[in-house]
């Protein structure tokens, strides 16, 4: 049966835990049971991550198992200790004389702000995430993705709503394959559409302003660091594909996929975002094709993670009072 064109890679599943009253929630990626060769790159000047030093190239890790993307802030981070204890009863993990440790590297978005800043994901949640993952996961405010907003140079009152996007598409070449990018946006910056105008950005006077050129010509006073809206925004991507990449072709994948962060987001990388960009290559579906490089697969992977972050945007709805772009288009 032809997958339909939200149906993550074989063997990757993703699910999320949602609270919609405080405005929070977490996304976690599983990967085949074998786990996934994984790499990360890490970009801006506001990230909180874990376990993120074993996808290095260096580190002897040889696969992750699962992937966090949690709301919360920091203290959201303990979720992954519940995506862990699923992933132990189901015999995955890396082998230990101790037994199995799952390998489950996560980021996190600053959403304390949004909802209740004394609600933050928990173990319990992080594994209610993983008992509801499938591979047709649902997109918009869900999960990580639940209160998040873009466009906040004015503050959060006049940003717009974002959360969980996704595009998935087949390899080009005969031998099959897919690639998948899952985003969830909570950028300081605009999102820009393809066109190159603002999809989603701060509204002044009903419509969207660039970011960009009113920091340029000083227009307002440039926001302090403690301004509502400045603290925290993160851009996180997971970027996976049932093909076979190694290690440092998948460190190469998630930093070509930054580019597709920079297409889709501006500014991005800034002093208040802590953005993300995960890779993993399960080998899943079948023999590695030899037109799959690293070069391909990294051009991919930037024209995903854009149309990822535009979709995390058309696909949200409104929550804690951050209107979406379907509801502004009916005022």
């Amino acid at each position: 049966m032809e997958a339909s064109p939200r149906t993550l890679p074989d063997g990757f599943t993703a699910g999320h835990w949602s609270d919609r009253k405080a405005a929070t929630g977490c996304t976690v990626v599983i990967c085949p049971e074998q786990g996934a060769v994984a790499a990360v790159d890490v970009r801006g000047g506001g990230p909180a991550t874990r376990q993120t030093d074993p996808l290095h190239p260096l580190a002897n890790a040889p696969s992750a198992h699962a992937v966090l993307m949690t709301g919360g802030s920091a203290f959201g981070l303990g979720a992954a200790d519940g995506v862990m204890r699923w992933l132990e009863e189901r015999g995955r993990g890396y082998p230990t004389p101790g037994g199995l440790v799952p390998l489950v590297p996560a980021a996190v978005v600053y959403d304390l702000a949004s909802g209740d800043a004394k609600r933050r994901p928990g173990p319990d949640d992080g594994y209610a995430a993983c008992e509801g993952a499938s591979t047709e996961p649902e997109l918009g405010s869900v999960g990580a993705g639940t209160g998040t907003s873009v466009g906040k140079l004015f503050g959060r009152p006049s940003s717009v709503k974002s959360g969980v996007g996704l595009v998935v598409q087949h390899l080009p070449h005969p031998e099959g394959g897919r690639m998948a990018a899952l985003a969830v946006v909570n950028a300081f910056g605009d999102v820009i559409g393809e066109d190159g105008s603002v999809l989603a950005g701060p509204r002044r006077d009903g419509k969207f302003v660039r970011t960009t050129g009113v920091m340029r010509k000083r227009l307002i006073e440039p926001p302090s660091f403690d301004q509502e809206g400045m603290t925290g925004n993160t851009t996180l991507v997971c970027v996976m594909t049932d093909a076979t990449l190694t290690k440092s072709e998948c460190g190469i994948v998630a930093k070509m996929a930054q580019a597709g962060m920079a297409r889709a987001v501006d500014p991005v990388h800034s002093a208040v975002d802590g953005d993300v960009v995960f890779a993993l290559a399960s080998g899943a579906y079948g023999d590695r094709p030899a037109e799959l490089q690293s070069l391909t697969a990294g051009v991919i992977a930037a024209a995903l993670t854009a149309e990822a972050i535009r979709n995390a945007c058309l696909e949200a709805q409104t929550v804690a009072g951050i209107p979406s772009l379907a509801d502004l288009a009916d005022r």
